[in-house]
């Protein structure tokens, strides 16, 4: 009989840190391609002369296809292998870019767009389920997750200025060309530096089941956000209820047939279960912060869009900060408590934000933002680590694909209830504001939106427009302080739930041994 694996034959070394690094490729492009066209948007109305609805479809269609694959894709890279699931997403991702960077019209440009979305889904649950296999020492792991992290949100926040800096030298295209290197850099490094792993006597793929994920995770997304643009319409609402039916129907379908896409008993263990609703929530209150923090720096304090962009990286340090917290604080301490402390801090930075008014200086919102977003990462970071150990490692690329999922959902919420919090506090404050002269569209305009009251006011005399424009900031300060206030409570709520769900997992230093027995059964496949 051979001896067991030990713990120290089971760490990480440097081939492992290095393959870490690939796997920031395809991390950081996600995120970027989810924010990159915001300033190319423009470029691309000029040159492909889209409808209304066509330049909707451009920018949403990518996230919605992304959302509504991801189970499908993690599910599947369990079967065929993560590290292969991994480089077909990136030869298709490379494909689609080339395609959307010379897009001749804005169908095309649309197509392609949705088929990034596809190639994206496959990559963001192989690099998590990757770092699985690739890290067991249950610290190492911790510490690894955790720039995992940082590296998605740092693609959130460098999108904006990667697509700012291109377009004031090349062509909007660029914007995607970009991926191309870096995707066929991975391609390259991926087979040396990757490990494969593919899960034993999976079974046969469960078709009817990727269908029922996507035609009831893309509808719910849909209806969420066009709820939160254009309010409660009727196919909005339709398509919102649909999609909740199917999800009915799909988890039905996994609780009875033999080989499902998820095990829906993974959501009996509450370390699972309590960090998917962390997740959820973290990023509900990261989108909503976010939607009333770009909007204040643009047309309250008057920036242009790639200052305002410049502005938002002022919290990188408070990130990297968080990261390093994390995973420290991560080896020691029980998760519950540094989870719940994470989440305490950013309700202190809702807190703060709820304070900000027209006349704020902004280094009151670049505070805010930092703590706010500093506190998301460290919880964020935990659970992930929480979701992949509570799965068998067979599932990993299941279980990755049901956190992003979360995520994209608690996005959509975000927008959509934040949002809608922040437009009522605004028409509410708007409703008796009146301009002397206005046609009665301009008037509706100015009562809509802080962007509606900004064009309009340009249009009016110098008093007039600026008596109009100061009404419509304050307007959309008292509902942004609304929105986090309302976010500071269900941080504080969160916080709770997540002592509570996780009281009973122990730190790394005591799980150790569990995972170490684990590994060992891993490192046979």
């Amino acid at each position: 009989m051979s001896e067991p694996t030990t713990h120290r034959e089971i760490r990480a070394g440097r081939k492992e840190w290095i393959g870490l690094a690939v796997l920031f490729l395809p991390c950081l492009l996600i995120s970027m391609d989810i924010s990159v066209l915001f300033f190319a948007l423009p470029f691309i109305s000029t040159d492909l002369e889209p409808s209304g609805t066509q330049q909707l479809w451009i920018m949403d269609i990518y996230g919605f296809v992304l959302a509504g694959m991801l189970i499908t894709m993690g599910a599947l890279g369990d079967r065929i292998g993560r590290r292969r699931l991994l480089m077909i997403g990136a030869t298709a991702f490379s494909v689609a870019s080339v395609i959307a960077a010379y897009s001749t019209s804005a169908e095309l440009l649309i197509t392609t767009r949705a088929l990034l979305g596809l190639a994206g889904a496959t990559l963001m649950p192989s690099t998590l389920a990757l770092i699985r296999n690739m890290f067991h020492d249950p610290r190492q792991r911790k510490t690894a997750i955790a720039i995992w992290t940082a590296a998605i949100t740092g693609g959130t926040m460098i999108g904006p200025i990667v697509g700012g800096f291109l377009l004031e030298h090349f062509w909007w295209g660029s914007a995607f060309m970009i991926n191309v290197p870096a995707m066929a850099l991975l391609l390259v490094l991926a087979p040396i530096l990757l490990p494969e792993f593919r899960a034993p006597k999976a079974g046969g793929f469960d078709l009817l089941g990727a269908a029922l994920s996507l035609t009831a995770v893309l509808p719910v997304i849909y209806g969420i956000k066009r709820i939160a643009v254009d309010g409660v319409e009727p196919f909005p609402a339709i398509t919102l209820v649909a999609g909740l039916l199917i999800g009915v129907a799909f988890v039905h379908r996994q609780r009875t047939y033999a080989h499902p896409l998820i095990d829906i008993t993974l959501f009996r263990d509450r370390a699972f279960s309590g960090s998917i609703l962390i997740n959820v929530v973290g990023m509900f209150c990261l989108i909503g912060y976010a939607l009333f923090t770009t909007q204040y720096l643009q047309l309250v304090l008057g920036m242009r869009p790639f200052s305002a962009a410049l502005w938002s990286l002022a919290a990188s340090p408070a990130i990297m900060v968080a990261v390093g917290v994390a995973a420290t604080l991560g080896k020691s301490v029980r998760p519950a408590v540094v989870i719940g402390g994470g989440l305490l801090v950013s309700s202190a930075g809702f807190v703060l934000l709820s304070q900000v008014r027209v006349e704020s200086p902004l280094v009151i919102v670049l505070i805010a933002a930092g703590v706010l977003v500093s506190g998301i990462i460290v919880a964020s970071t935990l659970t992930a680590d929480l979701i992949l150990t509570a799965a068998p490692p067979e599932r990993a690329g299941t279980a990755s694909a049901l956190s992003e999922t979360g995520s994209e959902l608690g996005a959509a919420l975000g927008m959509a209830i934040l949002g809608t919090i922040g437009a009522a506090v605004y028409h509410h404050r708007m409703a008796d504001v009146v301009a002397p002269g206005l046609p009665p569209e301009a008037s509706h305009a100015a009562r809509e939106t802080l962007a509606g009251a900004d064009a309009v006011a340009a249009q009016l005399p110098g008093p007039a427009g600026d008596t109009l424009l100061d009404a419509a900031r304050h307007a959309f300060t008292q509902g942004m302080s609304v929105a986090s206030a309302t976010g500071a409570v269900l941080m504080v709520a969160t916080a709770i739930a997540a002592v509570i769900l996780l009281r009973h997992v122990p730190t790394a230093q005591h799980d150790g041994d569990e995972e170490t027995t684990n590994a060992g059964r891993e490192l046979v496949h």
